[in-house]
């Protein structure tokens, strides 16, 4: 029997970066449903829900921390999906801040290639 596939819900604003985890995320044959903002990823979030959530700090319209805020309080059914911080923002402040939320890990962007991100699902997920 096949493996299940891994649907990843990607939040984020920029659209260089996120055709190229899309794209390698593809290779990896995981689902990408993909939302450019908060507010729009929140919703895609509750319908699809996801197996996994790579979520952007600053963004237009709500930033990753509330999206963030907004999910754990929400119904079960989304509350307890992982959330992966992918970020800019490094300082030990927002790390912490991050993880408080209920964040299952947090990203620095710049730190990490595609495929080690892909390493990063699997670990979380724990199917590796």
């Amino acid at each position: 029997m096949a493996e299940e596939q891994i649907h990843v819900m990607l939040v984020e604003d920029d659209e260089f970066l996120s055709d190229i985890y899309k794209k390698k995320f593809d290779m990896e044959g995981f689902k990408v449903t993909h939302a450019d903002n908060g507010e729009k990823g929140l919703e895609e979030i509750k319908k699809k829900k996801p197996d996994i959530i790579l979520l952007d700090i600053l963004m237009p319209k709500m930033d990753g921390f509330e999206v963030l805020e907004n999910l754990k309080k929400e119904d079960s059914k989304v509350k307890d999906i992982p959330v992966i911080l992918l970020t800019n923002l490094g300082q030990k402040d927002d790390v912490e801040k991050g993880k408080e939320k209920g964040a299952a890990d947090y990203l620095i962007k710049a730190h990490f290639k595609p495929s080690e991100v892909v390493d990063k699902i699997k670990e979380v997920l724990g199917k590796k």
